[in-house]
């Protein structure tokens, strides 16, 4: 399968440290041998019809802060969407930063290469929960597959699991912790007593958030993520101006110790299902599956059938979420051999 890789922030190097990492693997187990045939970055792309090195794209974007410098094959100022009008691929692997205002540049790339009659798997929040109706229907109209587990939870299995695993159920809520940072942030206020502005500025050096934090602290990363999940496990049109939104900028290191004294800790929660779809932080039980540490998301699935079922995994980090990309191209690949 040849992909083209748009975006090669740390999701994008995640993904091309997963193929390199799992090609025997994935020969043997799958017949499926993934080429790199372009990457495109904010400066410029390198395009090899027949395969390019990951570990060289990855060296190269080390040294040369863009893979335009791949030798023989970089292309300066070449962007995303000249890099889909002019090579031959498969699968779109669309991975740049996240815009919720107009969702771009990612929602024109998923656009361009679903008319072209591409595979699209993203990890882009923007545009999901901007344009989901429109995405997916533009996706069935061209009959492409259109993937995004990664969008939702990072290596935290949800969106495939709740349509492929519990088609028998009716899912009627999903209640969980959906942010990796808001979540090391109050577990780090909880075990030491530290102010929110301390903890912040611990969680910016070792790199788990974000210069400006402000998408992840008030609350706007889990409300895009409700949104996909409510679009996508509940059925539900919404987009992110449905969603009810509360921060943490508030929360004091004296409500942490009061809850703390009463067995509860307070966590930023999510909650979806067809008639409530908001993000705040809420007190829970310290026994609960929802008072998980550090960068860790949950997700409570409440279903007719099969009752509750409580999935959890690592919500941030390149190779957690590459790893939830993988997964969608191995499906794709796999849908298209039967």
């Amino acid at each position: 399968m040849k992909i083209s890789i748009i975006g090669f922030g740390a999701v994008g190097q995640g993904v091309a440290k997963a193929i390199r990492s799992t090609q025997e693997r994935l020969k043997r187990k799958y017949n499926l041998k993934i080429d790199i045939v372009a990457v495109a970055d904010s400066k410029g792309a390198a395009v090899k019809e027949d395969g390019l090195d990951p570990q060289k794209l990855l060296e190269v974007k080390s040294e040369k802060g863009t893979v335009a410098y791949y030798p023989d094959h970089g292309h300066e100022n070449m962007d995303g969407l000249q890099v889909l009008e002019e090579v031959e691929y498969d699968c779109l692997v669309e991975v740049t930063p996240t815009n919720i205002i107009t969702g771009e540049p990612g929602k024109s790339l998923i656009t361009k290469a679903m008319k072209d009659g591409k595979e699209v798997v993203t990890s882009n929040k923007g545009h999901l929960s901007l344009f989901y109706k429109e995405l997916v229907n533009l996706a069935k109209k061209h009959n492409v597959n259109f993937k995004f587990e990664a969008s939702v939870g990072g290596a935290m299995p949800i969106i495939n699991f709740a349509q492929e695993t519990l088609p028998s159920s009716k899912i009627e809520s999903i209640i969980g912790i959906l942010n990796g940072t808001t979540n090391f942030i109050l577990s780090r206020m909880t075990a030491e007593g530290s102010s929110y502005e301390q903890t912040l500025k611990e969680a910016q050096e070792l790199g788990i958030a974000e210069t400006d934090p402000t998408q992840d602290v008030e609350g706007l990363d889990a409300a895009c993520k409700s949104v996909i999940l409510a679009n996508s496990v509940l059925g539900r049109e919404c987009t992110l101006d449905d969603v009810e939104v509360t921060g943490i900028t508030r929360i004091t290191p004296e409500a942490i110790e009061l809850a703390k004294e009463d067995g509860y800790h307070i966590k930023l929660i999510a909650e979806i299902s067809h008639d409530i779809l908001r993000v705040g932080p809420r007190l829970v039980k310290e026994t609960s599956p929802y008072a998980v540490d550090g960068t860790l998301n949950m997700a409570t699935l409440r279903t007719d059938l099969a009752g509750e079922i409580t999935v959890i995994g690592k919500g941030a980090g390149s190779i957690e979420t590459a790893s939830a990309i993988l997964t969608d191209i191995i499906n794709i690949w796999k849908s298209k051999q039967s």
